[in-house]
Order: C-alpha cells, then sequence, then structure tokens
C-alpha cells in the first residue's frame, strides 16, 4: 500500500513525498481512513509507530476541504504531554500541510508569552498545545476553543502519569461537546481506558505493536552489576564499544543530574534532560545530542517521552524502571525505520524482581553478558534476598504493632 492509496488530496501528497514517505506505517494505514470518514479513534501505539502522521495527515485533509473562516479560528485542537513531543507534532503538522494553506501554531510552558500570544491573535487553523500553558491562554482569554471540531490526545497514559487529568477535564469543559475525538496511549491502565469511554463516541479501535513486544531490530544486553559499579561499567563500555552517541536512562531527576556530572568529570560530553530543565536548556541540549556535540544524554523517562533521534544506536537502562511496561518504551528509542540497535540493561541483585517482570511482560529472557570487568558474585545475590526478607518482616512487624493499637 501507498499514501495513494488512501486518498489523500495532492497538496498532502506532494509534501509527503517531499519528505521522502511514500509508504504508510500499520497504524497510518488503519487510522487515516477511519479518521477520513469522521469516526472517533482509540489507538494504541507506540513511539515510533508513525502515530503523529496517522493523526496529522486527515486532520490536514479535513480542514482543508473546509472554507477558511473569518476571521481564522482553532480547529483543530492537540494536547501532548511534553513540550518536546509539542514542537515535533507542530513540525509534523508544518511538513505535512506546507501546501494546504493551514496555519498551525505550537504553544508551551517555559518560553515568553509574546509570540505565542500574537500568532494567537492573527488567527490559526490547528493548535498543538501543552495543557498547562493552554489553560494559562485560556484563563487570560487569548484562546478561544468554541469552535474546536477535532480534537487530538497524543500520550494519554503519559499525560494521566503526569498529574494532567484535571488540566484535561477543563479543556474538555471549554470545547464543543460535539466534536470528532482521537485518542492516542501507549498503554490502556483502567484510568486511561476510564478516560477514553468518556470522552469517544463509538470509536474505531486501533491497536499497534502490543506494549508488550520489542521490535526484532533491537539487540538486548543485560549486565548483572553492583551498584556502585553501574558509572564504572558505563565508562567501560563506552571506551570498548564504539558507542558514539547513547541515551541513558534513570529513575529521578537527581539521579540524572549526578551521573551526567560524573560523566562530564571522566571527560565524556554528557547532559541531563528532564522536568526542572529550563525549556530553552531542554531545546538546547536535544540539539546538541542530535549533533552528536554531547555523547550521552542521560533522561528520566518523563522528559524521554517525545524524543526522537534519528540512528540512534545504542540505548542504556542504567537503572530498570518500576512499571515494565517503560522497557519496552525506552528500548524502542532506538532500532527504528528497519535500523539495527542495541539496548543495554544493568541490574543490580536488588533490580532482579523487577527485571522478572519484564521478562514476564515481553515473554523474552535478555541475553547475560558475563564478560566485564564488574560481574555480581553469588554473595551478593543472598545479600539482597537476605535485606529484602528482612524489610518485609519488619513491615509485617509494623503492620501488627498498629493492629495492636487501634
Amino acid at each position: 500500500m501507498t499514501f495513494n492509496d488512501l486518498h489523500l488530496i495532492t497538496p498532502i501528497l506532494q509534501a509527503l513525498e517531499q519528505e521522502g514517505y511514500t509508504q504508510p506505517t500499520p497504524i497510518q494505514q488503519q487510522a487515516i481512513p477511519a479518521v477520513l470518514q469522521g469516526r472517533d479513534l482509540l489507538a494504541t501505539a507506540q513511539t515510533g509507530t508513525g502515530k503523529t502522521a496517522a493523526f496529522a495527515i486527515p486532520i490536514l485533509q479535513l480542514l482543508h476541504r473546509q472554507a477558511i473562516p473569518a476571521p481564522r479560528a482553532i480547529r483543530a485542537l492537540v494536547l501532548t504531554p511534553t513540550r518536546e513531543l509539542a514542537s515535533q507534532v507542530g513540525d509534523s503538522f508544518a511538513a505535512y500541510g506546507r501546501y494546504t494553506g493551514l496555519k498551525q501554531l505550537v504553544v508551551y510552558g517555559g518560553v515568553p508569552y509574546k509570540m505565542q500570544t500574537e500568532a494567537l491573535q492573527a488567527g490559526i487553523d490547528i493548535l498543538v498545545a501543552t495543557p498547562g500553558r493552554l489553560l494559562d491562554l485560556l484563563d487570560q482569554g487569548f484562546v478561544d476553543l468554541k469552535q474546536v471540531q477535532l480534537l487530538v490526545l497524543d500520550e494519554a497514559d503519559r499525560m494521566l502519569d503526569m498529574g494532567f487529568l484535571p488540566d484535561i477535564r477543563r479543556v474538555l469543559q471549554a470545547i464543543p461537546e460535539k466534536r470528532q475525538t482521537l485518542f492516542f496511549s501507549a498503554t490502556m491502565a483502567p484510568e486511561v481506558s476510564k478516560l477514553a469511554k468518556k470522552i469517544l463516541t463509538e470509536p474505531v479501535s486501533v491497536e499497534v505493536t502490543p506494549v508488550s513486544s520489542t521490535a526484532g531490530t533491537i539487540r538486548q544486553e543485560l549486565y548483572y552489576v553492583k551498584k556502585a559499579n553501574k558509572t564504572p561499567l558505563l565508562l567501560h563500555l563506552l571506551q570498548h564499544k564504539g558507542i558514539d552517541r547513547t541515551l541513558v536512562f534513570m529513575r529521578t531527576k537527581e539521579g540524572a543530574d549526578k551521573l551526567a556530572k560524573e560523566l562530564n568529570a571522566a571527560g565524556i560530553a554528557a547532559e541531563a534532560i528532564h522536568a526542572d530543565r529550563a525549556q530553552r536548556d531542554r531545546e538546547r541540549v536535544l540539539e546538541s545530542f542530535k549533533h552528536s556535540e554531547t555523547r550521552v544524554l542521560v533522561a528520566t523517562d518523563v522528559a524521554a517521552r517525545g524524543i526522537d533521534v534519528e540512528d540512534l544506536s545504542y540505548v542504556i537502562n542504567y537503572e530498570l524502571p518500576f512499571e515494565p511496561e517503560t522497557y519496552v518504551h525506552r528500548i524502542g528509542r532506538t532500532g527504528r525505520a528497519g535500523n539495527m540497535g542495541t539496548a543495554v540493561t544493568f541490574c543490580g541483585a536488588s533490580e532482579t524482581p523487577l527485571l522478572i517482570a519484564i521478562q514476564n511482560l515481553t515473554g523474552k529472557a535478555i541475553p547475560v553478558v558475563d564478560q566485564h570487568p564488574y560481574p555480581l558474585s553469588a554473595q551478593d545475590f543472598i545479600e539482597a534476598a537476605e535485606s529484602s526478607s528482612a524489610k518485609n518482616s519488619n513491615k509485617k512487624s509494623a503492620g501488627k504493632g498498629k493492629r495492636g493499637r487501634r
């Protein structure tokens, strides 16, 4: 199948050809016809499946069919959880819609209001926004959402994880109840499904690459290593594996900052990216990484969602995530567009339960690399098991004490 088979208008086909795209991905094949028919959409899709084009292309076509109102009004609204993702979605609308005559704007926090408010006052057709900045502009009277016909919730699961549900509810109150809604999420946890059921009307359901699966283009490697030896092991791999650029995942902002400092002290150009970094810093860091000026980008999961870097050959899990699905999202940053990639995972003895959860989810054991300078010993596992048992025992004792005082 080609994009010609999806009955797209010439201006969009020209733009796609200019971008070098000829064949739609599976989610685009399923989603674009449904959206063009005016149906609501419930899509389960991970980052890297082509989901942005799956909603951007049909939205551009639907709006292009209409006469542009005078004055221009926001007819399509896309909500995203992070600034980076909002920027990338905006770039996609600009690229695919370059010949449609439609105007789009991206708004997010951390940057001055003036440019955003001036563009809004001049009139736009499509607004891509993070919830916080959108509500700020709405409260100040710069945004009118009364003519929104199309609403997209992109990465809805991440928005809920970040506590945006109250903001989403406020946005829903500000837009027409009669509209077309497109709901995209990498996972369908109970609270995500509950929100989808509330805002969608007889949606077409599309599911591509379930979250439990990992791409066949990704080679996975597991290194058992003590927590204290993780940084030395990382430096060893950077030196001996010929890694020119890698994304390293941490669980916390503090951990990301600390590791970036340690790497820089060792002569490795590294930067941390997380929610506490100012927007200008985040954009600068990402550009530096994309141009290989920064060799190691240390990221938290929230900050990494929306980061899309071409030809990223290595991803390293310095710490295992608490949610096994997050592992699949992390390693999906490499091995894209048919290229091979490698996902390296460090696992301490105490992290073994997290590793087991990941392997249960994916149904595959991650191949272990034994030959490295900092292997774990059997005693390390024994000590971790004893420590875990002691903690559980203390919790039970504390629980009995509380019950006894009732």
